[in-house]
C-alpha cells in the first residue's frame, strides 16, 4: 500500500514537472507504440500568406454570348459544350424567313441608290449646261444622300444578322436570296453553354451559346480582413498544387457577412491550363512585410490547450510543446509563426497522445 502511494506520488510529480517544462519524455519504443510520426518543417519564405481559399473564375470580359439576330428555326448545331472553337467557325445554321426579307430590303435600297446616283450625275451635267435650275440639282443631290444612307442601313442590318461584307457584295451583284443564317464564333475559345436544340424556333436575340477564352483565368480569394493590410495590387499569387502563377489585380473594399473576409481578385497567366473554371483551390499571396518567418504545417500537427495553439517539436528525450500563432487555418494546412527553426521536426500524427501526456490526462483532442 505504501509502495503504491509512493508510485502515485512519483507519477504526479513527473506529470507536473513535464507540464512545467512543456516537455513530454518518451523513448523510441513508446513513440512507435503510440503511433507518433514526425515531419521536418517545410521552409517558408518570409512575407507570404498561404492556404487562402480561392475559386477559379473566367474573367467577365472573356465570355461572349452568341444570339440569333433574327427570328429563326435551328436547322443544325455544329458544336457542343466543351468544344474548342476558332474565330469565324460556324457554330449553328438557322433558317430565317426574316433574313430573306432583310435581303430583299437591301436589294431595293441598292436599286434606289443606283437610280439616285444616275439622276444626280445627269442633273449635275444639265445644271452645268444651264438647262435646269440649281434647285433641281440640289434636290437630286438630297435624294442621292437619302438613298445611300438607306442602303448603308440595310447593309448594316445584314452585318448584324451575321452576313459578311463579301456575302453582302455577292448578294448585291447576284441578286440570290437565301434564308440560311450561319452564326460564327467571334473568338478562339471554348463553348461553355448551349441553350438550344435542333428544330427549335427562336425569337430575335435568343441566346444560343456562351463562348469563352480560358487563358488567362481569375482567382477570387477570400482573405481575413486582419491580414489584408500588407497586401498590394501587383503582388505575386500562386496556386502551388497546380503550378499556376499570376498577380493580384484588385483588393475589395467591403467585408463579406459574418466571417469578415475581404475579396481579392488575381489574374493567373502561367499554368492557367491546369485549372478549371469553378474549381476551389488554395492560393498563396506575397505580402510586403512580415514580423517573423512563417511555416506551413498540416492541421493534424496542431493542438490547443487552454485556448492556445501549440505544436510538438522532437527532442532527444521526446517532444517539447511550443506555442505558435496561427495566421490562417486552411482546409488541410495552416500558416503559423513561432519560435521554430527550419530543421525542426514536429509531430504530425499521434498528436492527441502527446497532448494527453502534456496535460497529465488520458483525454484526446
Amino acid at each position: 500500500m505504501k509502495a503504491a502511494r509512493h508510485f502515485l506520488l512519483f507519477s504526479l510529480l513527473a506529470a507536473q514537472a513535464a507540464l512545467a517544462t512543456d516537455e513530454v519524455i518518451l523513448n523510441a519504443r513508446q513513440i512507435e507504440s503510440l503511433g507518433i510520426t514526425t515531419a521536418k518543417l517545410a521552409s517558408k519564405q518570409h512575407g507570404e500568406l498561404s492556404g487562402m481559399p480561392a475559386q477559379v473564375v473566367i474573367p467577365s470580359n472573356q465570355i461572349l454570348t452568341i444570339s440569333t439576330p433574327l427570328p429563326a428555326i435551328v436547322e443544325q448545331l455544329e458544336v457542343g459544350v466543351g468544344d474548342n472553337v476558332r474565330k469565324g467557325q460556324v457554330l449553328a445554321r438557322l433558317q430565317s424567313p426574316a433574313l430573306v426579307e432583310a435581303q430583299r430590303g437591301l436589294l431595293q435600297a441598292s436599286t434606289q441608290a443606283q437610280l439616285a446616283n444616275d439622276t444626280l450625275a445627269r442633273d449635275k451635267q444639265l445644271w452645268k449646261e444651264g438647262i435646269i435650275a440649281e434647285s433641281r440639282y440640289l434636290a437630286a443631290q438630297s435624294q442621292y444622300i437619302t438613298a445611300t444612307a438607306a442602303l448603308a442601313e440595310r447593309q448594316q442590318m445584314l452585318r448584324l444578322s451575321g452576313m459578311s461584307d463579301a456575302a453582302i457584295s455577292r448578294l448585291q451583284s447576284g441578286k440570290n436570296l437565301t434564308s440560311l443564317l450561319e452564326l460564327a464564333s467571334p473568338i478562339d475559345g471554348v463553348v461553355l453553354e448551349k441553350t438550344v436544340s435542333a428544330g427549335q424556333r427562336l425569337d430575335a436575340a435568343a441566346p444560343l451559346f456562351k463562348v469563352a477564352r480560358l487563358k488567362p483565368l481569375s482567382l477570387e480569394i477570400q482573405t481575413p480582413f486582419a491580414m489584408s493590410d500588407d497586401l498590394k495590387v501587383g503582388a505575386a499569387v500562386t496556386v502551388p498544387a497546380y503550378g499556376a502563377k499570376g498577380k493580384l489585380i484588385a483588393i475589395g473594399r467591403s467585408l463579406s457577412g459574418a466571417n469578415q473576409t475581404i475579396l481579392l481578385r488575381a489574374l493567373i497567366q502561367e499554368g492557367a491550363e491546369n485549372l478549371r473554371a469553378g474549381q476551389y483551390v488554395e492560393a498563396s499571396i506575397a505580402i510586403a512585410k512580415v514580423a517573423s518567418p512563417q511555416w506551413d504545417i498540416p492541421n493534424s500537427a496542431l493542438s490547443r490547450v487552454d485556448g492556445k495553439a501549440l505544436v510538438f517539436v522532437e527532442t532527444p528525450k521526446g517532444f517539447r510543446a511550443v506555442n505558435v500563432n496561427v495566421l490562417h487555418e486552411g482546409a488541410q494546412n495552416s500558416a503559423i509563426t513561432g519560435k521554430l527553426e527550419d530543421d525542426d521536426k514536429i509531430a504530425v500524427h499521434g498528436v492527441s497522445a502527446l497532448k494527453s501526456s502534456l496535460i497529465g490526462t488520458s483525454a484526446g483532442d
